[in-house]
């Protein structure tokens, strides 16, 4: 058993996502210290791009008809479904980007759900920290409140579709700190940041002793 890491940020030096994910993963370590935890950074080294279509036209094609490229590619989607399925918990860290999804971690769910048999809740019940983080401000009564097209997706597929015991932390207005004319928000931009790391030390806790 072990735990399953996987950060999406394209800039993983200064991801304030990953920064969460440490303390969730430093927090199961610490309970956890004989096993291991295994990664996969989305942003860094991406999965082919290409690589759905062909699991997917894979999985309606005869094995015997299959293209290299369809074997391939249904071979790498089980294999990502297999990091889960071996997993004890999982922690996600995906950034918003550009008001929705991150294609690399769309490309990765697309790709899950290719490997695994049709319907199948591939987290059903397990311990799954979600940590998405936002340049700006979303919620209501901001210029932007309904932007956020990532945050519903990523609740949705997680707990609805593959059923996981879902924690969410969320942390907002990242920019704040470097983003001209966000001056005025760094305080408050401060206390979301608080706020955030200690829900990580607590998502990690509580995570470890499941």
């Amino acid at each position: 058993m072990s735990l399953f890491r996987l950060d999406a940020s394209i800039r993983p030096d200064t991801s304030a996502g990953a920064e969460l994910a440490d303390i969730v993963e430093a927090q199961w370590t610490a309970a956890h210290p004989d096993k291991p935890v295994v990664r996969r950074h989305l942003g860094t080294d991406p999965l082919p791009a290409d690589a759905w279509a062909h699991a997917h036209a894979g999985a309606l094609t005869p094995d015997a008809d299959r293209t290299p490229a369809q074997r391939d590619a249904r071979l790498l989607a089980e294999s990502l479904v297999a990091e889960l399925e071996v997993a004890e918990a999982v922690v996600l860290a995906v950034p918003l980007y550009n008001f929705g999804v991150s294609q690399h971690f769309k490309t990765w769910v697309d790709l899950v759900i290719a490997g695994a048999p049709l319907g199948s809740p591939v987290l059903k019940d397990k311990p799954t920290v979600l940590i998405t983080v936002r340049g700006g401000g979303y919620g209501p009564g901001t210029h932007r409140d309904g932007w956020d097209h990532s945050t519903p997706y990523l609740k949705r597929i997680l707990a609805d579709v593959w059923q996981a015991d879902l924690t969410v932390i969320e942390r907002e207005l990242t920019l704040a700190a470097t983003a001209p004319g966000m001056e005025h928000l760094q305080d408050l931009a401060a206390d979301l940041h608080a706020e955030a790391m200690a829900a990580a030390r607590d998502a990690g806790r509580e995570t470890a002793a499941r």
